[in-house]
Order: structure tokens, then sequence, then C-alpha cells
């Protein structure tokens, strides 16, 4: 490893700043190229072996490109978590050179974590699910708007309904109107809004159902068996294998749950043990769906129509981790509010065990798939 150079990228739109760490104990700076697969295939052949680079940048709003252009000419290349790199305490100066050439120097030294880069299949169905989860939030908003203005005129239905349904959607059309034609313009631009977020929601989620179609075997079986689990269904289950990948990558639920940002924050010194809430410096749309997925469990035990027939075409092991995670979760959900703690606090916590239950089927029909795998003679 004597002679192996450690480049350090600061990775913008358009421009890309390159240090070098030499095997000598140097780290000096190499300028600036544009960020363009020509620029990048010049500075490869500039830099000397491939064999003796190893290259890293900062995972951000520009993707995996430059990963991908590296890996195709042969050099090995990461992408490290921004958040992880070290900072030193009272340097007030940043520029995209010293980024970079810190990057190069922390490289060489192994301080940098490199996050996981998806495949070209995990990375599209991920794209899809963002967009569905933008859709949703694009939803949410919209009838904040229509249900605030109807509120603020005193417009209610005369008999109860659900908001919402298409029943209330159908009264607002036909019960209610304004002299005012500046408010009338108002209330159907409003309604449109929440029609037009609709018809996005059902075609994002017939594009999932066509990209899941598409995908790999080993992909399906464990997006299937996920929905084994209480409150998980097709679109969390999609959700959680397009954001963490395979989940037997990880040797140990608890490095999962680290990945989620749901550990518990500590501050400790000599004596002084002090514990908190959870980090959130993990995946944020993992954990938003697992947290969802956790406020199911204050039921009881219970396997309802349509958990019965997503559990059908699934592995007797695979339902009984899934039941086996009904019974602990809602025992420890009543303890936990039975010490006083809040429904928020007794979900968190709960949210946190069933990515160990998550990891474990993952696990599982990982392991079942490639054991299925013809062998290569």
């Amino acid at each position: 490893m004597s002679t192996v150079r450690f480049i350090g990228l600061d990775v913008h739109a358009e421009t890309i700043a390159i240090a070098v760490a030499e095997p000598t104990g140097e780290v000096r700076s190499l300028g600036m190229i544009p960020n363009r697969s020509e620029s990048i295939r010049r500075l490869v052949k500039k830099l000397g072996p491939i064999n003796r680079l190893r290259v890293c940048y900062e995972a951000g709003p520009t993707g995996y490109v430059v990963y991908w252009q590296l890996t195709a000419l042969g050099v090995r290349c990461e992408v490290v978590a921004p958040t992880l790199v070290p900072i030193k305490a009272g340097d007030r100066v940043k520029t995209d050179r010293r980024d970079a050439e810190k990057l190069a120097r922390s490289y060489r030294a192994g301080d940098l974590t490199a996050v996981w880069v998806p495949d070209a299949s995990h990375e599209a169905l991920r794209d899809l699910v963002r967009a569905r989860e933008a859709a949703k939030k694009d939803q949410l908003r919209a009838r904040h708007r229509l249900g605030k203005f109807l509120l603020r005129h005193g417009r209610r239905p005369s008999e109860r309904m659900t908001p919402w349904t298409q029943r209330y959607l159908t009264w607002i059309k036909a019960a209610v109107h304004f002299e005012q034609p500046a408010q009338e313009a108002t209330l159907l631009d409003y309604l449109h809004g929440v029609e037009h977020v609709a018809t996005r929601l059902e075609r994002l989620e017939r594009a999932i159902d066509d990209a899941l179609l598409g995908a790999p075997p080993q992909m399906r079986a464990v997006i299937e068996a996920l929905q084994a689990l209480r409150g998980i269904a097709k679109i969390s289950a999609v959700t959680v294998v397009a954001e963490v990948g395979e989940l037997s990558r990880f040797a140990r639920a608890p490095q999962l749950m680290g990945y989620c940002g749901m550990g518990p924050r500590e501050d400790s010194s000599g004596e002084r043990h002090r514990r908190g809430g959870i980090t959130k410096t993990g995946n944020a749309h993992l954990r938003r769906v697992v947290m969802e997925a956790a406020w199911a469990y204050r039921h009881r035990p219970a396997v309802s129509g349509a958990l019965r027939q997503r559990q059908a075409r699934l592995s007797p092991e695979v339902t009984a981790i899934a039941w086996k995670a009904q019974h602990r979760l809602h025992t420890r959900y009543r303890r936990l509010l039975g010490r006083g703690k809040c429904p928020q606090k007794a979900v968190t916590a709960i949210g946190r065990e069933l990515l160990g239950f998550i990891w474990a089927i993952g696990r599982t029909v990982e392991a079942d798939q490639r054991q299925r795998q013809p062998v290569a003679a």
C-alpha cells in the first residue's frame, strides 16, 4: 500500500477540485477540472497506473455519476458520508481546494465512512419511490389549502362524512359555491390541485407496479416477504428495499438501526452516562416509513384479511418471524406505556425493534434466493 495515491474530489455541478495524498506524505492540490466525462478520463491517465489510485468524494446533489464514470475506467472509488468527515475545531476557512485536500488526507488516514452506492435497478426504483413521496407531500399541502379555505368561510357538510373521500369531494363540487367570482375561482383552483395530485399518485403507483415486474427476482422476493409484517404493505416494502438495498449487507441488526438513525444519542464522560433520543443521523426516508409502520403494533396481535392474503404465498419461516414481531412489539408497547412513556416515545422504540425484524426477514429471504441461483459451470 506504500505506492497508493489517495485522491480527494470536491465535486460540484460544473467543476471538480482535485487533491492528492502522496505515498511520501505530501498532500497537494491538483487544481480544478470541468465536471465532464472527458476531463475525468484525462485526469485518470495523468495520475498514473489505475491500480495505484484510490478516489473518494462526498455524497451530495450530483449523485453517483462520477462514481460510475471512475469505476467504468477501472478506478477504485468510494462515496463518503459528508456528515462524518472530520472537521478541525476552529477552522473557519472553507474553499474547494481545502475541501479536496481534507478529503485526500482523511481518506489516506482511514477516517472516512463510505456510503452504499445503489446499482441501476435500486437507484431507478428509489427515484420512483421518492417521486411518489413528493407527490404525497404535495397532496397533503393541497388538501390543507382547500380544507382551510372552506373552514375560513364556514362551509361544512350538513351530515357527517369522512374528509377527502369521493363523497366529500362530490359534496364540495355540488354544494359549495360563492357569490364573489374571486372566491369561486379560488375554490376551483384549490379543488383542481387536489384532483391533480390524486391523478399523479395513481400514475406513480402504476409505474411502481410496472417497475416491480421488471425488477430482479431477489428484489421482488424481499419486497413480498417484508409485506408479511404488520403495517408494511407494498409501498412501504418497496421503499425499504429501494433505500437499503441488500439487507444482508448489514452483519447485525443494530447496524441497520444506525443506518436509519434510530440509535440513541449519548454524552458520557467518566462516571457520567447520559443518553437522549434517537440520533436521526441516518436515512430519513427509511426512518419515516418504519415509524409509520410501528404505529400498527399498538393493537393486539391479529392477522387481518389483507395481511393473511399477503402472507399466503410466503414461507412458514417468514410468517413465523412476522408473527413473533407482532407479539414482541405489542407487548413492549404496552410495557412502555405502563412505565409512563408517552405514545410517541413508545412507538419510536417499537420502530427501532421493527428494523430488527425487517433485517431478519431480509437476510432469510436473500440467503434462500442465493441458494436457488444456479451454480456457474
